[in-house]
């Protein structure tokens, strides 16, 4: 079956009759998530010998046959079958075919939109297919609130605008940063802009905010570098995108107040999110670099990438360097001519 985003949440409290399910998307730390919550959820433990088999992709062959075995100290067995591909779907329909009552959970971060694994699953009546993508926007800013409300800890509304905006690109860090940042503020706290920017700040100098500054800026070798070590770090391509537009985006929205009359150090200062302040001078540069026409350009650009990346078999992280390439190379013919990056 295939999981709409409100029934996911009651799923992963009781997969009920469920036979195989496989997590795909771009968010690996939330597929990781929910696989541990699924295997904890039926087995126990996550490392009960007796209740858990997990396997790498090489092992396929094997799904079978673990899946029809049966606890020696009972219980539902899970199998586990990490870094799945296309080449389990024949396996799997031999599950799904036999009677075994162990709970198979796949996990597919490479899956392509169009997978013959997701579509099998997506029509097979005790199958399930559910879709790990990063979050944004309102989701992402009540994760924040939900992780720092567990450990009795609340988030000014200024201060949760720019943790969302560092966060959300894998939810393993994400959950890894809320826990330092609840830690540092103590049980009963109220943390504040300057409290999230202190406890937080390395997390906006990670290699993918290096990449989307150096892009802006026209440092073309500094972009190759931060990229690749964003993507080599298990950034997705998409998402990489995503956040290059809410950067290219409050870029825009600072240089039209620098039009209406606004000193750009002026505009900086009341961009929303807040630019972390080792960003700052980067930020003005680019504000005195880019007019709103060349920055209105860039945003078309880049959300024509992220829609070529939805297309079946696209090559996302060529389509994701090429993206940011080009609007690193605009800034930096820019600045050798000591102009901007379009006269339009």
């Amino acid at each position: 079956m295939r999981m709409e985003a409100r029934r996911v949440a009651g799923f992963l409290r009781d997969p009920g009759s469920c036979r195989v399910v496989l997590l795909f998307g771009e968010d690996s730390g939330l597929i990781r998530e929910r696989a541990n919550g699924l295997v904890r959820l039926v087995a126990g433990s996550l490392d009960d010998p007796f209740r858990v088999a997990d396997l790498d992709r090489d092992a396929a062959a094997r799904l079978e046959a673990e899946a029809a075995t049966l606890s020696l100290t009972g219980g539902r067995r899970v199998v586990r079958v990490r870094d799945v591909t296309d080449g389990a779907l024949t396996a799997v329909r031999s599950v799904l075919a036999g009677r075994g009552e162990a709970l198979v959970v796949l996990e597919g971060p490479g899956l392509a939109s169009r997978s013959k694994l997701r579509t099998a699953l997506e029509a097979a009546p005790d199958g399930a297919a559910i879709g790990c993508y990063p979050e944004d926007g309102k989701a992402l800013e009540a994760t924040v609130r939900g992780a720092l409300s567990e450990a009795n800890v609340a988030i000014e509304d200024e201060a949760l605008a720019w943790v969302a905006a560092q966060l959300g690109g894998d939810r393993a860090l994400t959950r890894q940063e809320l826990e330092k940042l609840a830690l540092h503020a103590g049980a009963g706290a109220v943390v504040d802009l300057a409290a999230a920017m202190a406890c937080i700040g390395d997390v906006a100098g990670l290699s993918l905010d290096d990449a989307l500054f150096a892009a802006t800026e026209g440092d073309i070798a500094g972009l190759d570098r931060a990229l690749e070590l964003a993507l080599a770090g298990g950034q997705a391509a998409p998402s990489a995108l995503r956040a290059g537009l809410g950067h290219l985006q409050r870029l825009h929205r600072a240089r039209l107040a620098v039009a209406g009359g606004a000193a750009p150090e002026e505009a900086m200062r009341a961009a929303r999110p807040p630019v972390f302040w080792q960003r700052q001078p980067a930020f003005t540069r680019a504000l005195r670099t880019w007019p709103v026409a060349g920055l209105e350009a860039a945003l078309d650009g880049l959300n024509e990438a992220e829609r070529n990346c939805r297309r079946t078999g696209a090559p996302v992280e060529t389509i994701c360097r090429n993206a940011l390439m080009v609007i690193a190379r605009r800034a930096a013919a820019a600045r050798r001519g000591g102009g901007s990056t379009t006269r339009a």
